[in-house]
């Protein structure tokens, strides 16, 4: 009887590999421009065709490579880089392992045209599926041109995981930025389906780069941090801390020039913001570490996005102790300069030894990304039953008067949250219920500037009031879009918000400018990277205009194009009206609540926010009995 065990055969053994390497045409864009990095190229211009799907090529002015090193290049574990072990824990190039280009070539056509300055003419090579094809010489100029096209050819299961072309496109560009931020020195340019897209001129410093690569809103938020300690520095520019995201897209962390994608030095950087920005906002941030030879091992993850150190508590002391020095207290150094930013310190020395022991444990035992959020720091007043605040009584309980129904939105506090209406749309259409469900409540104060409380046929009734109100926003928005023909009316903004935005976001935007004028939001580009936003909803009319597209353009960006059209309307919908809603920890006014009660009833049988979070919860007479041990 014959074994079992059988030795694979090599073109599929370097398909499985590959999947390590490459998952989308961004992972190819990646490998490309790294190679020509090590090669010493100034500069590069990069070309996607179908956002990369269908063909990439990437040209630099690098060193090239020598006819007999090409087909070289493209066999397994062939490098320049390393020649032993040990030379692993001081390689400082950007590749080093020898898979990518066998990797690429294996799931697709690669033909390659090199030169090296010392020699008269180049060499042009071709391979097909990992089988080489054609080597012969060549005309070309100093410098590399490689073109990848057929990708996933010869996998075609791979061809269906990926997502519509501008999804890819914003994939190639992210990683675009990424290298870029790396090398500020470097000329890059961008161009898909023909036309220049992109163009990033060479930098001074990283401070101009990041203004020429995210646009000059990202400088302007920016403070400079820098520190250094045995031999490992720190150096980069982080966010001040109001200006925040609603993800983590915008933290840029690179070791050694290479950048990586590491939990333990995201929840560093999270640390140091914790307490003095909003639970669940992430800052913006650029920063590079450089650690000695042998401090780091980059060789823990086939894509080199994973790090580890010898000294990992000690690094990351130092990221949280730089970051704290420029946006408030340091936990080791005192009040920092930076007043306007202070915060409390009471214990912070034990808080900040349990947070590093919490992110070492992970550090060693977990693998993958996680979420880095902290919980929001309790309220001024008295407290809950397990520490949730509560303000107090006198200034939190409202009663309805008779004498003043319907109050409208007009009539509450300066800087109160602008709930619709009588006038507005839904209402003035006829469509308000004499009495509804909400609107028969009766309000009996708020907790934790966070959730309503009523009395009402069900028992005692909490409504969430952020929940609530971005629900009544986002039916209002989708019932104003479904009735428009054509752009909706707006209120034109008499100062109008002009935003530089990242090549990705950008795209984004423009793509959806026909979503959006459907609600009476005028956007139009405004040259370069640049828009300019002329008119907002009037429902929007009091938010913050650069915060609601920046945190749309955060959260919507990686949406499918492929996905329904009414299903991508909603998401940027759902993200707009969780931005533009009242927040937690925002106290109402009687009348505030009992307008948001009437716009609720616009909306009969909802029950949760866009995301699916309950907006309210009944706890009926014998819910609380049991409670209370009557039953």
């Amino acid at each position: 009887m014959s074994g079992k065990i059988r030795i694979l055969p090599e073109t599929l053994t370097h398909r499985i590999a590959a999947g390590e390497v490459i998952e989308r045409p961004a992972s190819i864009v990646k490998e490309l421009v790294e190679n020509a990095l090590d090669a010493g190229a100034t500069e590069l211009f990069v070309e996607l065709e179908k956002g990369g799907t269908q063909s990439i090529r990437v040209t630099d002015n690098g060193e090239g490579m020598a006819p007999e090193d090409v087909p070289l290049a493209f066999s397994r574990h062939a490098t320049s880089k390393i020649t032993e072990f040990d030379d692993l824990y001081s390689v400082r190039s950007f590749g080093f392992r020898g898979e990518a280009l066998p990797s690429i070539a294996s799931i697709a056509r690669v033909e390659i045209n090199t030169r090296p300055a010392e020699k008269p003419f180049g060499t042009r090579l071709v391979i097909d599926a990992g089988e080489l094809k054609e080597q012969t010489e060549a005309g070309c100029p100093v410098g590399t041109s490689i073109v990848v096209s057929g990708i996933f050819a010869p996998v075609p299961v791979r061809r269906k995981f990926l997502k519509g072309d501008m999804t890819e496109q914003g994939y190639c560009l992210d990683w675009i930025t990424r290298l870029a931020l790396a090398r500020p020195d470097i000329r890059i340019r961008v161009a898909t389906n023909g036309k220049t897209t992109l163009t990033i001129p060479a930098a001074r410093d990283l401070s101009e780069r990041i203004a020429l690569t995210m646009g000059s809103d990202f400088r302007g938020q920016l403070v400079e941090a820098s520190a250094e300690k045995n031999g490992a520095s720190v150096y980069g520019f982080v966010s001040l801390p109001e200006f925040t995201r609603s993800n983590g897209t915008q933290m840029y962390i690179f070791v050694n020039g290479r950048f990586v994608k590491d939990a333990f030095l995201n929840h560093a950087v999270m640390t140091a913001y914790r307490r003095i920005i909003e639970p669940r906002r992430y800052p913006m941030a650029v920063i590079f570490i450089d650690v000695p030879a042998g401090e780091a091992d980059v060789n823990v993850h086939p894509t080199k996005m994973e790090v580890r150190f010898r000294n990992p508590r000690e690094m990351y002391g130092l990221i949280v102790e730089t970051l704290n020095g420029v946006i408030g207290v340091g936990f080791a150094e005192g009040p920092s300069k930076t007043a306007a930013y202070s915060r409390p310190v009471e214990s912070a020395s034990e808080s900040y030894a349990v947070r590093v022991e919490e992110a070492l444990k992970r550090y060693h035992i977990a693998s993958g990304p996680q979420k880095l959020y902290f919980d929001s720091s309790p309220q001024a007043g008295g407290a809950l039953p397990g520490g949730r605040a509560v303000m107090p009584a006198s200034e939190n309980v409202h009663a309805f008067s008779d004498s003043a129904p319907g109050i409208r939105s007009d009539s509450v506090r300066k800087g109160a949250p602008d709930f619709p209406a009588e006038s507005d749309s839904v209402e003035a259409a006829g469509e308000v219920p004499a009495e509804g469900y909400f609107s028969c409540l009766v309000y009996l104060g708020q907790v934790e500037g966070t959730y309503l409380l009523f009395a009402g046929d069900e028992g005692l009734v909490i409504i969430d009031q952020h929940a609530a109100h971005e629900r009544v926003l986002f039916e209002t928005m989708r019932r104003q879009a479904e009735a428009k023909q054509g752009p909706g009316e707006g209120q034109r903004l008499l100062l109008p918000e002009v935003m530089s935005l990242p090549p990705k976001e950008l795209s984004f935007l423009l793509q959806s400018v026909p979503t959006l004028a459907d609600l009476g939001m005028e956007i139009e580009p405004f040259g370069g990277d640049a828009i300019i936003v002329k008119t907002v909803p009037a429902f929007f009319a009091d938010a913050d205009v650069r915060g609601l597209i920046t945190d749309m353009l955060a959260e919507c960006g990686g949406i499918d194009k492929n996905i329904p059209l009414l299903e991508r309307r909603d998401k940027i919908f759902a993200s707009l009206s969780c931005r533009a809603a009242v927040k937690g920890n925002q106290r109402l006014t009687a009348a505030e609540v009992e307008s948001l009660c009437r716009k609720l009833d616009c909306f009969p049988g909802i029950a949760t926010c866009p995301h699916g979070r309950p907006l309210k919860i009944a706890f009926s007479r014998y819910a609380l009995e049991k409670l209370f041990k009557r039953r």
